[in-house]
């Protein structure tokens, strides 16, 4: 990587024992036992999958449309589909991002146990998860494992890296004064842990959402994110009584950051504060929100193999229906066939 920026090496990943902790109960909707399908966002010879969830008005899950409901449009153009299914049991590849700066010091027990029940939860046996505390440094806690327990183990080592102790990690990212990179922890998980993986592909970032000193511009961040096809979750958590006066700042500027990422790329951003109930509801919302899918799969009338970013809608019939989903992919190039 250029910059200096830390690498995703097999000699970074530290070897956990499991925890001891017993898992907690899950309250999640039950799903179908079994699901041999496997869907990916791809392009392949102008073949499209688009996934997408759609919301009622209420803004409850709606997971019983089908084709006749639906249009998806390229570049504004309808599309005839190939085929549309709702899924609600896609095989997962999830991060787990932890900002570990200074202005997270009381909020990271909470984030710490909350991540691990959540993958506790949603984890099956198709599935897989990995963990990165962002501070001044982008370091893996833990590589892509199907194991909550190891998990779990990884997230509540993790520290706090405040200014006083920069370069505590074992590859700083510059020599230069930073905070927290979190567009650089967004383009090195999506390029060096998720674009080899198949199937649905999620990181969900716990932080204030305020960049300091990424290498990487938001734009960079966002278009690798859609580039290796994931999805960006950003659950907003801050100590508000202890940092109050900076996040009520015109020196802030991670709310509608954070909502830029989240919603090119087909999240969104969910603004828990420091309470825990909330914290819990957030990623019951998520996980609910990755187990109901619905997948389709049209052929591109756009047939040119330029590379370009073609952007998406999804309509839905419905009153106050709406859609979820990345705003679009990157075409294949003629040269070498990669998306």
């Amino acid at each position: 990587m250029l910059f200096a920026l830390p690498v995703f090496s097999v000699a970074g990943w530290g070897q956990l024992a499991p925890s001891p902790d017993a898992p907690p109960v899950s309250n999640a909707p039950a799903a179908p036992a079994e699901d041999e399908s496997v869907a990916t966002f791809k392009v392949s010879a102008n073949l499209v999958d688009v996934i997408f969830n759609v919301k009622d008005k209420q803004g409850a899950l709606v997971p019983h449309l089908t084709r006749n409901d639906c249009t998806v449009l390229e570049d504004k153009v309808p599309q005839t589909l190939k085929s549309f299914n709702v899924e609600f049991n896609l095989p997962l590849n999830i991060g787990i991002l932890l900002d570990t700066s200074g202005s997270q010091t009381r909020v990271l027990p909470l984030e710490q146990e909350a991540a691990g029940e959540f993958l506790q939860e949603v984890l099956r046996q198709k599935d897989q998860a990995f963990a990165l505390s962002v501070d001044v440094n982008v370091d893996i806690l833990q590589d892509l494992t199907n194991s909550p327990r190891l998990l779990s183990r990884a997230l509540n080592k993790a520290e706090i890296n405040a200014p006083g102790s920069i370069g505590s990690g074992p590859v700083p990212t510059s020599q230069d004064p930073r905070g927290t990179v979190l567009y650089d922890a967004i383009y090195l998980a999506s390029k060096e842990k998720m674009r080899d993986q198949t199937g649905r592909k999620a990181l969900i970032l716990l932080s204030d959402g305020q960049d300091e000193g990424s290498r990487h511009k938001i734009t960079e961040a966002i278009a690798e994110a859609q580039k290796d096809n994931v999805m960006v979750y950003v659950i907003l958590i801050a100590d508000v009584e202890g940092f109050s006066g900076f996040y009520g700042s015109m020196g802030y500027t991670g709310f509608s950051a954070m909502q830029r990422v989240t919603q090119e790329t087909g999240g969104r951003v969910i603004n828990v504060g420091h309470n825990p109930k909330k914290l819990e509801q957030a990623f019951q919302q998520i996980q609910d929100e990755l187990r109901t899918q619905y997948v389709a799969t049209y052929s591109s009338t756009n047939t040119k193999l330029d590379g370009t970013f073609r952007h998406l809608t999804v309509e839905c019939k419905g009153d106050g229906m709406k859609t979820q989903l990345r705003k679009g992919y990157y075409a294949t190039m003629a040269d070498n066939g990669a998306n």
